[in-house]
């Protein structure tokens, strides 16, 4: 994608081009998970990764949540309302002791050791296997990936500021620094659910409605002015 004269120019990947006065990106993040066998086949079925999304269809059952990285404690605390059997298998998070008391404190049991896989038995997950040889039997399992947006290189290119997660800065209606580029979605904010991402393309999109409105009568009006001027 590039600007050409205030105007964009896209190329699809089957080789259509495609021209647009105003862009709006909305490509997503992906999902960065740890290289744990199990993970990956289970990701979306008993290892989820959000307590409000996911929290209410694995309520009160033995739920455990992975410390892979920073936040994962937190993201323990947010489910630990859903169930009162709730393990926080440390595996490779350095675990503060304030984090340990406030782990304790809820009620969460805390298991040392680094994870080997997900068990997993007649298509469904029954426990998290650790390297030493130990089996602790869970239902389900959270992780709080990490979240990179999708065509980060695409945004940046086109130079649009991001924050320090790499995440394009917008302003109230998705406009980024860029002029004529508008972002919305977990492209700009990784937390936003899908009813947020959604009202987020809506307002992105009256306002490159009403922008577009706008060059086309300051257009008009200056075409106007130079014909009456005209002999």
């Amino acid at each position: 994608m590039v600007g050409v004269e205030g105007a964009f120019v896209v190329r699809l990947a089957g080789g259509r081009v495609l021209k647009a006065r105003r862009i709006l990106i909305a490509t997503g993040v992906r999902d960065e998970l740890p290289e744990i066998p199990g993970v990956r086949e289970r990701w979306g079925r008993d290892l989820l990764h959000c307590p409000y999304c996911h929290g209410w269809e694995v309520r009160d059952q033995p739920i455990g949540v992975l410390g892979t990285v920073p936040g994962s404690v937190q993201h323990t605390q947010l489910v630990r309302p859903w169930s009162d059997d709730v393990v926080f298998f440390v595996h490779t998070y350095d675990l503060t002791p304030a984090e340990h008391v406030q782990l304790e404190a809820r009620g969460v049991r805390i298991v040392r050791g680094e994870i080997a896989r997900l068990v997993v038995e007649d298509d469904l997950l029954t426990g998290v296997a650790l390297t030493d040889g130990r089996v602790i039997e869970r239902a389900a399992v959270f992780i709080r990936p990490g979240n990179v947006p999708h065509a980060d290189g695409l945004l940046t290119g086109l130079g649009c500021e991001a924050d320090e997660a790499g995440f394009v800065t917008v302003d109230a209606t998705g406009r980024t620094s860029t002029f004529g580029v508008w972002a919305a979605g977990n492209v700009v904010d990784p937390r936003a659910q899908v009813i947020t991402a959604a009202g987020a393309g809506s307002t992105a999109a009256i306002a490159i409605n009403a922008d577009l409105v706008h060059e086309d009568v300051e257009r008009a009006a200056a075409d106007r002015v130079a014909g009456s001027a005209s002999p």
